[in-house]
């Protein structure tokens, strides 16, 4: 089974400065791959030349086996993509916008109308379809723009911060429904600033094609990791001491929470010490030397 999206040794560079160096990088069909990086890392950047708003400066991209530079049409047939901005058209009606993306894509009638009627029950806006999309909350209009992006069924899902400003119930309703699309097969690239979204989504494998789903981090224009969580877990250290001087934490990884347990167990001095299991977000200050913004 060939990937779904193939980056190879690709660059992208603005005024003399890469900003994205040298990116390899494949994802599997039926994958939720999530990319985390500070600003500034060349996510957004990827994106855009992923979704053909961007030419790559060198390297090569294919989506479901097109390329984007010679088959920029059949690329956007197959790909769907939520942005972080909003994009639908506040002042149509949730129908509305539905009807004018489908007829973009030229889906006939009677399937458009099927198609409007599944995804808007789907994501739960059946009963919202005359209303004016001005009228929605955040919420309300985030799935309706996953519901446009799924309509004219799309192999590949750009989710590029798709949570981002809302509660966190919200959140919650949405990651079950790109979990749900998973479970049914649906490949997604996922970009975030909320590192518990990512545990979440790509923590373990959904789909029905079993494909393990991972994360790869990236600074500076480049992949400096990349696996599952477990693996990126098993790499840097499964356990973790912290240590309080002054104002700031001091973070000591072990192989295993055990032997984080005995390192703190033989100290003498336990004031201003803890240990517990390491996460994703400690893996990523670890390896960019800050926090996501």
């Amino acid at each position: 089974m060939s990937a779904a999206v193939i980056l190879q040794d690709v660059c992208k560079v603005y005024n003399n400065m890469p900003v994205v160096n040298h990116l390899s990088l494949e994802i599997q069909p039926g994958e939720i791959f999530g990319l985390l990086g500070p600003n500034g890392a060349g996510k957004s950047t990827t994106i855009r030349m992923l979704t053909t708003l961007t030419k790559p400066t060198s390297g090569r991209i294919a989506i479901a086996g097109f390329d984007v530079a010679r088959d920029q049409f059949r690329v956007k047939q197959q790909i769907g993509v939520v942005l972080q901005q909003m994009s639908v058209d506040v002042d149509l009606t949730v129908w509305e916008n539905m009807e004018f993306h489908g007829r973009m894509h030229h889906i006939p009638n009677p399937r458009r109308k099927r198609e409007i009627d599944r995804w808007l029950e789907y994501v739960e806006l059946s009963d919202r379809r005359d209303d004016l999309v001005k009228t929605l909350s955040g919420g309300m209009k985030r799935r309706l723009q996953i519901a446009r992006a799924l309509l004219h069924q799309p192999q590949i899902l750009f989710l590029d911060e798709p949570t981002v400003g809302l509660d966190p119930q919200t959140r919650r309703r949405l990651w079950e429904i790109i979990k749900g699309l998973n479970q049914q097969g649906m490949t997604m690239l996922l970009t975030t600033h909320y590192m518990e979204e990512v545990e979440y989504l790509c923590d373990s494998t959904f789909g029905k094609s079993a494909v393990p789903n991972r994360i790869g981090i990236m600074d500076s224009g480049r992949l400096i990791a990349l696996g599952t969580l477990q693996e990126l877990r098993h790499k840097h250290g499964e356990g973790l001491v912290m240590k309080q001087e002054g104002d700031r934490w001091n973070y000591q990884f072990f192989p295993t929470l055990d032997e984080a347990k005995a390192y703190f167990e033989q100290q003498p001095n336990k004031a201003g010490m803890m240990v517990r299991p390491s996460n994703l977000e400690d893996i990523f200050v670890e390896l960019t030397g800050r926090n996501l913004d």
